[in-house]
């Protein structure tokens, strides 16, 4: 039996021959979304690689996105050169978010496609908008890089402004690093089967500060626990009795350090709960997190924060 995949009209879409665009296949289009996020990003100089079973994990996580309905993709001559997808999340105070992306290979840039799929996107969620009537505000959102310049443009020129920053950071392991101390009481334990619910609860709790948080549900709980990525075995985790203090959940992508012939370790999702800040915890948990990668001969140890995190991470 075969599906029948729904065309899409995008309006104010360039005359090109050959230009279709048309909706979401489900789980076939996976390695179709992996190839166009991969090939993207080498052209913007992204040193990232997405396979398609890490997007399968995304997808059958899905929240807020109704991929049949708030997908496009793009052929040029039956040859897939785009893809984008719209979602919503409500902030703690009913602030309402509306986001979306498209991602574009080369072949289908500086042809006017990206623009008209954003519009597209604008007016999809301007629809689910009107549903939202308790809403304290709303506002339209997306992400960039300063490596995406031709995404940047067009965004501007959509009339969107620039008004977070975050910044990747990279520290050469062979800089030597002062491993500093617990506060009193406090100690690091290996991570045990039981404690990932804690541990993901002490996150929560911890990103409530966060710029735009939205409260976490079960499924994104069943989503970090799929996180192919995850190594607990590399964690980082403090505890005063029997409360999780603090973490620094560090991975290492072996896939990405192949192909970019490097050899980095993560130093990512590091949080404090509130009652234990201004301690030294999160320096105490970040530099046994190097002295770990420096002696797993790592070459560097990468982190990715928030320019205006209101406790001073950067």
């Amino acid at each position: 039996m075969s599906t029948q995949i729904k065309e899409i009209v995008i309006e104010n879409a360039p005359d090109m021959k050959g230009l279709t665009f048309r909706g979401f296949r489900g789980k076939a289009d996976y390695p179709v979304m992996a190839e166009i996020i991969n090939a993207a990003n080498q052209a913007d100089g992204q040193d990232e690689i997405v396979k398609a079973e890490d997007i399968a994990i995304n997808y059958e996580h899905i929240q807020r996105s109704d991929p049949q309905k708030d997908m496009v993709f793009i052929e040029i001559k039956g040859r897939p050169v785009g893809y984008g997808r719209c979602m919503w999340d409500m902030e703690e105070d009913r602030t309402y978010r509306y986001s979306m992306f498209v991602h574009l290979a080369p072949q289908g840039r500086g042809k006017g496609i990206g623009r008209p799929v954003m519009e597209y996107f604008l007016q999809r969620l301007t629809q689910i908008a009107e549903q939202h009537t308790d809403a304290k505000a709303k506002y339209f959102q997306t992400w960039s890089s300063d490596k995406r310049q031709w995404w940047n443009d067009m965004l501007e020129d959509l009339g969107f402004k620039k008004v977070r920053y975050g910044f990747g950071m990279r520290r050469p392991c062979d800089l030597p690093v002062e491993v500093t101390p617990l506060p009193e009481g406090i100690e690091v334990r290996p991570v045990e089967e039981s404690h990932m619910r804690q541990i993901f609860d002490a996150e929560a709790e911890a990103f409530r500060d966060h710029w735009g948080y939205v409260a976490p549900t079960e499924t994104d709980y069943e989503h970090w626990l799929a996180e192919p990525l995850h190594d607990p075995s590399l964690w980082k985790i403090a505890w005063d009795g029997d409360q999780v203090v603090g973490m620094v959940l560090n991975f290492i992508n072996h896939e990405e350090n192949e192909t970019f012939e490097r050899q980095r370790g993560y130093t990512e999702d590091i949080s404090v709960r509130r009652p234990w800040r201004r301690q030294g915890v999160a320096q105490a948990l970040l530099t046994r997190s190097i002295q770990m990668f420096i002696e797993m001969a790592m070459d560097e140890t990468y982190l990715g924060v928030d320019a205006e995190n209101p406790n001073g991470a950067l």
